[in-house]
Parts: C-alpha cells; structure tokens; sequence
C-alpha cells in the first residue's frame, strides 16, 4: 500500500513508521475475520482493513469528519488482526499514530471530554483510585443492583509471612501496577509465595509508577510519557545491580511495558536504558516457564477451569498457549474454550468507553467459557478479571492466585 504523505510529514518519525507499516499491507482482508468488532457489526470501517484506509487518509490530509474518530475509538486494540495478518501488518503502532493524529482534527463530546479526563486524573494513581474505590465500596450496598456489579466487593489482604530463605538464589524486580495493586493485592501476594517456594528473592519497588499504557492509549502521550521515564528511572539502577527479571503479573501491563524500548527508540536520553528494560521484562507465565514449579507441592487439582486468555497475552506477548500448557502439566482439568482468539471486551477503559460494544462482548465471551460448567475460570489480567466478574456465575481468579490456593 503506497502513502503520498506530504514531505513534512514523511520526514518525522511517525511519518516513517507509517509509511513503513502501511507498505506491508496488501489490502487481503483476512484481519477483518478475527476482528471482534468487524465480526459484531459487519462495517468495513469497523474492522482493520477499513481502519487502514481511514488512517492512511488521515495521514494523507485528506478530508475526514468526526466518524473518523468514532471508527478508531471502536478499536479494542486487541491485535487479534496482527496474529492473523499473512504481511506482519503492525496494526496496533499505526493505530497508536492515527488516533494521535485524529485527536486534534474532530471535537468530542463534552461529556466524553469529561469521563477521560476523569479517568486519566484518578485510574492511574494508586493513592487517588483507592480513595475513590473505598468511597464506593462503602456506599455500595444503598445502591441499585446494575451498580453494585460495577464495584468490586472488598476482599481481605492475605497477609503472607514469608521467613528469610538463604537459600533464595535470584532476584527479580516484582510489578504491582495502579489499579491491581488496590483491586486485587492478593494477586501479587501469591505471586511472591510460589516465588519463594522456589527460592527466589522478590524486590518491589516502591516509587513504581503507572505502566504508562492506559495514559498512551488515551492520546495524552506527555503523561505516558513521564510515567514510562519514572520507572526506567527507578528499575533500570536495579537491573545494573544484579536483578535478573522484571515480572508483571498483568498482562495489559507487561505488552506495554516491553514497549518501552520501542517507545523510546529515538530519545537521545533513555533509548538504551529503555531498551534495557524492555529486554528484562517478561510475564509472569513466562518466568514460571524457566523454572521446576511442578516441583512444588501442590493439593490435587479437583476441580474443572476455563481459561480466559487476555489479547495482551495471546495477541499483543505473542505468549498464546503458555499458560495453559503450564496449567495441564500441572494436571489442571482443563476445558476447551471456543474462540478463545476473540476479546472479552475489557480491553482498559474500553468499557467504560464503549459500553454497548464490550458488553455484548463480554456477553459471548461468557458463554463460550462457561459452556462445559467449569468450577473456576482462571485469566491473567486485572481488567479481564474485573471486567469478566460483573457478570459471571462462577469464581474467576488469576491463575497464580489459583495455583497459590492450591499449595499444600
């Protein structure tokens, strides 16, 4: 696909990356077919070869209207088009250009204006979401039903005493994030129990930031940004000391996170130290992947799991399938989910933003993992899990938290 930018254009940075990705294209459609989008509404402009065009126009300053927008806004980011896509289209970076691109060309609504603004001041903060969180939580039970589902009971923090191991021999830097760190703390808390089971020495930093994603994707590129240079600052001086891993335990976060080099690319002053982090970033399925965790002693595994697999895991990490080997190897009775490829809606703030669409996601989503009765469904992401919860009949954890609950 040739792009007639203008020369301005074309001599930045993302003009060159545009040009690049859109060269890749050959207009084939087979992203359309996995799209869940395309697949729910049937708009060519609502799938990625439509998208495409729309973007490639945009950057051609061609004439667009605020319909623009609204098709990009319809985006989950789910990258479900980049596994499918026989070229290696890089849809989700041209994405990223073209809504940045769009953003000053059509005007919201001020009530849109309002909520993501809202979002942007209080969901990346820990300090300002928990606040927020503790002021529903206690006014949750006046409030009707279709609420309540939106705020998330209030869970006990499993306090681990976890004695000093002389015999832990690693040292890995553990992520905790804004809004997992306050919805589900426990999350992490098994995650340093199997760690220590293994031997192995957990950090936290305390001055971690944000990932820097839900702020990126949202177009306000300056708080991403400072976010992003925050927790280069604070990790990388630990990576140069010695830790070995960067562990994220969200996997909204950890595509994001292993960005950050890419990013960065073309800053004088943290490419390398953002490629280096970048570099030590890995799930949390993949660390467990490197280490003997069948040797741990678990209860036998009784009941039957769904796993939902995150698009920022299967899509976005290219990590699909891993933490589900993990799971049957361990002897998990794992059941078969149908297009466990499509988005379950959540997709960040996705769902908060487009309310329609990520619930009638959602709705298919749950039907295909509930059909072979399963005890628990188990994922790997924060806004999967709480997204998932609002409706599902049955317990869904993280599937670290399942596996902590199961040691003996």
């Amino acid at each position: 696909m040739e792009a007639n930018f203008s020369h301005e254009f074309k001599s930045t940075s993302a003009g060159q990356e545009a040009e690049r990705i859109l060269r890749a294209c050959v207009h084939c459609g087979f992203c359309n077919a996995t799209c869940p989008t395309y697949r729910l509404l049937g708009d060519e402009l609502d799938g990625p070869r439509g998208r495409i065009y729309l973007i490639k126009s945009l950057l051609e300053d061609k004439p667009s209207s605020h319909k623009t927008l609204e098709h990009l806004d319809r985006c989950l980011t789910c990258r479900a088009c980049e596994t499918t896509c026989p070229s290696g289209v890089e849809y989700g970076k041209l994405l990223d250009i073209g809504r940045h691109h769009a953003e000053p060309l059509a005007k919201r609504s001020l009530g849109n204006r309002l909520l993501r603004n809202v979002i942007l001041r209080v969901l990346p903060y820990r300090e300002r979401f928990a606040g927020l969180l503790a002021l529903g939580q206690l006014v949750r039970p006046l409030m009707p039903n279709v609420i309540k589902k939106l705020i998330p009971v209030k869970h006990a923090k499993i306090e681990l005493v976890i004695s000093p191991n002389s015999n832990n021999h690693k040292e890995v830097i553990l992520l905790g994030g804004c809004v997992q760190n306050i919805l589900a703390p426990n999350i992490n808390a098994s995650v340093k129990l199997l760690l220590d089971k293994l031997g192995i020495e957990v950090t936290e930093v305390i001055s971690e930031q944000c990932c820097g994603a839900l702020s990126h994707h949202l177009n306000a590129s300056g708080q991403a940004e400072a976010f992003m240079k925050a927790n280069i600052d604070a990790i990388v001086p630990l990576i140069e000391k010695g830790a070995k891993a960067i562990i994220s335990t969200a996997s909204g976060c950890g595509v994001h996170l292993k960005e950050y080099g890419y990013h960065f690319r073309n800053d004088v002053d943290y490419a390398d130290r953002a490629a280096i982090f970048s570099e030590q970033v890995v799930d949390i399925a993949e660390y467990f992947q490197q280490q003997d965790i069948g040797a741990l002693q678990f209860k036998s595994f009784e009941h039957a799991v769904a796993f939902q697999s995150p698009c920022t895991l299967q899509h976005g990490q290219k990590l699909n399938g891993l933490v589900e080997r993990i799971l049957s190897t361990l002897g998990i009775r794992l059941l078969h989910v149908n297009d466990a490829y499509l988005c379950c809606g959540s997709a960040g703030v996705y769902s908060i933003l487009q309310k329609e669409i990520s619930h009638k996601l959602r709705k298919n989503k749950l039907e295909n993992l509930l059909a072979e009765q399963p005890d628990y469904i188990l994922t790997s992401n924060i806004g999967c899990l709480e997204h998932l919860r609002q409706a599902s009949p049955v317990p869904i954890m993280h599937w670290a938290d399942y596996l902590a609950a199961q040691l003996q």
